[in-house]
């Protein structure tokens, strides 16, 4: 059973756990939380917004609730993978693929970073665009067999996937759009108001 099942499942049995976690002793070892907790725990405290989904039916519904969250109903949105366009075809977006026009930009990613909550993505999802040049809003597409436990590891993954041709234009996106548009954490990086459809497959 997935740990996400857990989370959004039984609360009693939550509670119970985190009783017996706080009997243990101060010389005790930490008790590690499980890769999938930590990327969310991490990824909400970067500012994320983290929606999970069961099917793909719940990924178009949650895009659906995205859209008119933040009234884009008429908005473009830029897609620069074909693959993704093909997936998302019946849903309510008109895609576009030049930045200039776009309010949001559809992507997947390589990997969900579970030590500190970050996203890797590559040339294979923004070419060899800019975080600065694409728009400020992220829609991201990934799953749960996606989440590594370090960059180190997701890194390994990409040249393992791609021996042919390691994709180029490597880089994380950790840093959220938030209220404070001035918190020091995210100076010098391109800030993002990012949403994670997070679809489980394990």
């Amino acid at each position: 059973m997935s740990l996400f099942r857990k989370i959004f499942g039984s609360k009693s049995e939550r509670s119970d756990d985190e009783l017996k976690s706080n009997d243990r002793g101060k010389y005790m070892p930490e008790i590690k939380l499980p890769i999938d907790e930590r990327f969310t725990i991490n990824f909400k405290a970067n500012g994320g917004k983290f929606l999970y989904c069961e099917n793909l039916n719940e990924i178009y519904e949650n895009l659906d609730h995205i859209i008119d969250e933040n009234s884009w109903q008429k908005k473009k949105v830029l897609l620069l993978d074909k693959n993704l366009e093909d997936k998302f075809k019946n849903s309510n977006i008109k895609p576009s693929s030049r930045i200039s026009d776009s309010t949001f930009f559809l992507t997947t990613c390589e990997n969900l970073i579970a030590n500190d909550g970050s996203l890797l993505i590559s040339s294979k999802q923004i070419f060899e665009k800019k975080l600065p040049e694409l728009p400020v809003n992220f829609v991201v597409f990934a799953t749960t067999s996606q989440i590594v436990e370090n960059i180190g590891e997701g890194l390994r993954g990409i040249k393992s996937k791609n021996r042919e041709k390691i994709p180029t234009n490597i880089t994380t996106i950790k840093h959220f759009k938030s209220g404070d548009d001035k918190d020091f954490l995210s100076y010098g990086s391109s800030a993002k108001n990012l949403y994670l459809l997070l679809l489980e497959d394990l």
